[in-house]
């Protein structure tokens, strides 16, 4: 028998959130790639990643009810969401929300880049942990506490520059046992995401260079690309 549902006061569905945008659109990363997925996007992050593509969540969006929020995921029929940002969890009531999603019975995933406390995380909700890797710029955010608790539900994933973001991603896995912490681990190659970048030092990842050294080091991980940026210009919002 399902649980049952727990239906929240008013009071909580009258509280709000800071909305970037919401979009229905096939999920692009982690094992559940290819899947038809609600996104909910959150406006706000404390990093400032070099290869960052969502740099217009930093700043940009409205207040939104978590009622109004609840009623588009409900009417768009899906039953994968994700939260998403800039950094979702920077933003308190978005713990209610992840757990008011989980309550109904939806498949929930959390994009976090790992700087922010996951455990108030619903015990349901899979949490996909972003290490940040040195090419980031920002691998000194990295709250290594949360890898103490990873479910066997979560997902990690690095992104990567270069080599030696390579073999940080390759120790850290074989230091934290994370293949056997958590359902999967993802490692994905970097590439520009508008024109300069490359002066910041993010020149961008061969796929085949990173397939071989997983093969040469029989890495227990998956490797993936960003499939929505395959299917939509790499540019392209709500999508």
């Amino acid at each position: 028998m399902a649980d049952p549902v727990i239906e929240p006061n008013n009071g909580l569905l009258a509280q709000t959130l800071r909305i970037n945008e919401t979009f229905y659109s096939i999920q692009g990363e982690s094992s559940f790639a290819g899947c038809p997925c609600f996104f909910v996007r959150l406006t706000g992050c404390p990093l400032r990643c070099h290869y960052c593509d969502t740099e217009y969540a930093f700043r940009e969006g409205a207040p939104r009810t978590i009622a109004a929020i609840l009623d588009e995921i409900e009417r768009s029929g899906a039953t994968l969401v994700e939260l998403t940002g800039g950094e979702p969890l920077a933003q308190k009531r978005a713990f209610d929300l992840i757990a008011l999603l989980c309550e109904r019975g939806l498949t929930v995933l959390i994009e976090t880049s790992g700087a922010i406390d996951i455990r108030p995380c619903h015990p349901k909700a899979i949490r996909i942990l972003d290490i940040k890797t040195p090419g980031s710029g920002e691998s000194a955010r990295n709250l290594w506490s949360n890898l103490e608790d990873l479910r066997p539900h979560d997902e990690v994933k690095f992104v990567l520059v270069d080599r030696a973001d390579y073999e940080f991603a390759r120790e850290t896995i074989r230091k934290h046992r994370l293949n056997e912490r958590c359902h999967a681990v993802f490692l994905s190659p970097a590439f520009p995401q508008k024109q300069g970048l490359e002066i910041l030092g993010c020149p961008g990842l061969s796929p085949r260079a990173l397939a071989e050294w997983i093969l040469e080091d029989r890495l227990p991980v998956r490797q993936q690309t960003q499939l929505h940026k395959l299917i939509w210009d790499p540019g392209q919002r709500g999508v």
